[in-house]
């Protein structure tokens, strides 16, 4: 776990959010699918549509491959895969704006006394200063990307992100997950908080609704139903 940029909120309140970065607070789906589609040309797959994409799309990522391919990819597969996803990806995520709203969003948040942090399986050392660049890091308490193998899932990533703020006071029955996946909601039941699904991202409605959990199409959609689940 990384050192965290110093938080603009110190007080702990009821209700905290944990943000997902990547199709949440990032608006990058046409970056991601672009890459997606540079590494299926490595083996001669048919490109992807949105559409498609978001239908099939699972983490882990081994996974999603495994649904186009009929198999899991092999070791020597998903090490072109992924260097060629994330070499394509990283040239046009510095392009990509925030969700609609977002940068009101955290602004508001945080002037209403709440703490709100982000998570991402973004490599820690490209997520930081991507997130600092849009100028929102001064709103999180932590801001904490993936630091090992990038075919994990978000389970033990957001167990080790509860830890870390547990120490300033944030409980896990008091925080909600926003992101874009259904691994986003199974990795905040996993800690006994809960989640809220933003339809803007990797994965088609239907498919956010088999979680279990509630399903939204906007950011500001995500935390009226935050600020509702967790009081």
């Amino acid at each position: 776990m990384s050192t965290p940029p110093t938080p603009a909120v110190t007080a702990v309140t009821s209700v905290h959010i944990v943000w997902d970065w990547n199709g949440t607070l990032l608006h990058d789906i046409d970056a991601v699918i672009a890459a997606t589609n540079a590494s299926f040309a490595e083996f001669g797959f048919a490109p992807i549509t949105l559409e498609r994409y978001r239908e099939l799309y699972v983490v882990p990522v081994p996974k999603f491959y495994e649904r186009l391919m009929g198999r899991l990819p092999t070791e020597a597969e998903w090490e072109v895969m992924d260097a060629t996803f994330h070499r394509h990806y990283w040239a046009a995520a510095d392009s990509a704006g925030l969700t609609e709203g977002a940068r009101e969003l955290l602004r508001d948040w945080q002037a209403d006394g709440r703490t709100q942090s982000l998570l991402s399986l973004a490599p820690h050392e490209k997520l930081v200063p991507l997130v600092r660049s849009h100028g929102i890091d001064r709103h999180f308490l932590r801001v904490d990307g993936r630091i090992g193998p990038s075919h994990t899932g978000k389970a033990g990533h957001l167990v080790r992100h509860m830890a870390a703020l547990e120490q300033t006071g944030v409980s896990a029955t008091r925080t909600v997950l926003v992101g874009d996946a259904v691994d986003d909601a199974l990795a905040a039941r996993h800690i006994g908080a809960k989640a809220v699904l933003y339809t803007g991202g990797s994965h088609s409605r239907r498919s956010l609704e088999s979680a279990g959990v509630e399903v939204v199409d906007t950011l500001a959609e995500a935390v009226s139903a935050a600020r509702r689940l967790a009081e």
